[in-house]
């Protein structure tokens, strides 16, 4: 645990909020997620509660492999991240919060080990996590406000407020770009999911349409057709066996 009495409050309180949680103000509301932090109140708070933080520093939270991280250029206004590894998701660096729990010492690869925790890193990192670097800064007898950053203003990126949820492996393109069903572009990506129900629409009509154009020859006679050949067939003669 980090000493309290050495980390601004805001600091302090963002390390150990609890993210992604049903905000206690409007729990009866949709989408009441705490997935924004607000440095002046020092709490987290939930899209509902903006109103209240018109004028205040924001900072939006997200979710990179079901833990806490914020922007590298958020984060940055805030603290000295040099030697911080950061992930590139939807287009954009991010950095966790706090380090993540591990079963079990991680078995040594190329690369660094975190300097806090252990983990592995890329060559050219010292820390997993803000958390980790802070505990270094501290534990080293290091001056924290020398890394601190004076930040005076600080906005949720545009549009505005979203879920904060993000994936690994997201590779969402703006427009919501869909393909349609049979897996081809025909021609070009579709550039709405109505546009794509259209489209698979269409498809079927125009299938639909050469079935009823064609004209198909019947795979057998008619009945009436098969009893009159039938009557007509003439009996053969029989063949017995020879006796022996």
């Amino acid at each position: 645990m980090l000493d309290t009495s050495e980390v601004p409050e805001f600091l302090s309180s963002l390390l150990t909020e609890k993210f992604f949680n049903a905000c206690i103000t409007h729990q009866d509301a949709r989408k009441n997620e705490k997935n924004c932090f607000c440095l002046d109140c020092c709490e987290g708070i939930c899209p509902h509660c903006l109103t209240n933080h018109r004028n205040h520093r924001l900072l939006q939270i997200r979710r990179y492999v079901y833990h806490d991280v914020i922007r590298l250029v958020d984060a940055e206004k805030l603290i000295d991240c040099a030697r911080v590894q950061s992930y590139t998701t939807n287009s954009a660096k991010v950095v966790f919060l706090n380090q993540r729990p591990q079963t079990s010492r991680p078995a040594r690869v190329s690369g660094r080990l975190c300097i806090t925790c252990d983990r592995n890193l890329q060559e050219s990192f010292l820390y997993c996590s803000l958390s980790c670097k802070l505990h270094h800064i501290i534990g080293t007898g290091c001056n924290l406000s020398m890394y601190l950053r004076d930040c005076e203003f600080l906005a949720l990126p545009e549009p505005g407020l979203d879920d904060g949820q993000m994936t690994p492996d997201s590779v969402l393109e703006q427009g919501g770009s869909l393909r349609t069903e049979s897996g081809s572009s025909g021609g070009g990506l579709v550039d709405s999911p109505n546009l794509c129900c259209t489209a698979t629409t269409e498809v079927v009509r125009k299938k639909r349409s050469n079935l009823t154009g064609c004209h198909f020859r019947p795979s057998c006679r008619p009945v009436s057709e098969m009893s009159e050949s039938m009557m007509n067939r003439r009996k053969g003669i029989p063949h017995r066996s020879p006796f022996h």
